[in-house]
């Protein structure tokens, strides 16, 4: 009997695809990417989240699921390190602050 982690290369393999793998020194990379799972499945997979609208029976379920989820987490969840606002409206106000305007100093020194 093979065991799960060969099944899993065989199965990738089959479909054209090859595993990620690691290296000594990039754990923070893993580490990242296994965050970012556990707040998907705690906060939008879980039962009792206010993203599931019933069971998850087909694949259009599932990528329902995520789309509204990740439309959330992007545009509507309030962030504390970001000064609890969206990371969206983050984003905007950060490039408004770097976006020199027409009535800013580069537009007045082009004329000067």
């Amino acid at each position: 009997m093979l065991d799960t982690s060969v099944r899993f290369t065989q199965t990738l393999a089959l479909q054209g695809l090859s595993a990620s793998t690691g290296s000594v020194g990039d754990a923070y990379d893993n580490a990242a990417a296994e965050s970012t799972i556990g707040l998907y499945k705690n906060e939008a997979v879980a039962a009792g989240s206010p993203f599931r609208t019933g069971p998850l029976r087909t694949l259009s379920d599932v990528e329902t699921l995520t789309m509204n989820y990740v439309h959330w987490y992007r545009n509507e969840r309030l962030h504390s390190q970001l000064s609890n606002v969206t990371p969206e409206e983050c984003e905007h106000g950060y490039h408004a602050s770097t976006t020199d305007s027409p009535s800013g100093d580069a537009a007045n020194k082009k004329t000067a």
